[in-house]
């Protein structure tokens, strides 16, 4: 199984993401309606980034600019072996991450475990909190007395 094939079984995985044919060749990942990230041919991966997250990557030298809309959130990383592999379903994951935060039982019991499974910098972790709804206060049970 050639390592992009490997990236999608991986991901089809992950809960609520589905995996398409992209508009420009390859296969891209949604959550729900959003798109999480996708492949081409030739072992590029492109995952779209909030613009901070985004910089935060590029600076810590752990993805590229996109080739073609190099001034968007979005970044570029190349598949070429096993190790690639691995940091491109880091990359990916992170981005499902902002996704799966919004819609998790308990955000921050999901971001704490998957911060220390990513081994997120306390940058990048930091960049993540935005995705952590808020808590919404309960709901009183008792009529309210005037």
């Amino acid at each position: 199984m050639n390592r992009l094939k490997m990236l999608e079984y991986e991901m089809s995985t992950w809960p609520d993401v589905s995996v398409n044919s992209h508009r420009f060749g390859g296969r891209e990942f949604r959550f729900g309606s959003a798109e999480v990230g996708h492949v081409h041919a030739g072992g590029i991966v492109d995952i779209p980034f909030p613009r901070s997250v985004r910089d935060a990557l590029l600076a810590e030298g752990l993805a590229e600019e996109h080739r073609w809309v190099p001034n968007s959130g979005w970044v570029t990383f190349h598949v070429c072996s096993e190790e690639d592999l691995s940091h491109a379903l880091w990359l990916m994951r992170l981005s499902y991450l902002r996704y799966a935060l919004k819609t998790a039982s308990d955000p921050r019991a999901m971001l704490e475990h998957e911060g220390a499974e990513l081994r997120l910098s306390p940058q990048i972790k930091s960049l993540l909190e935005p995705f952590v709804p808020k808590t919404v206060n309960p709901v009183a049970t008792e009529p309210l007395t005037v």
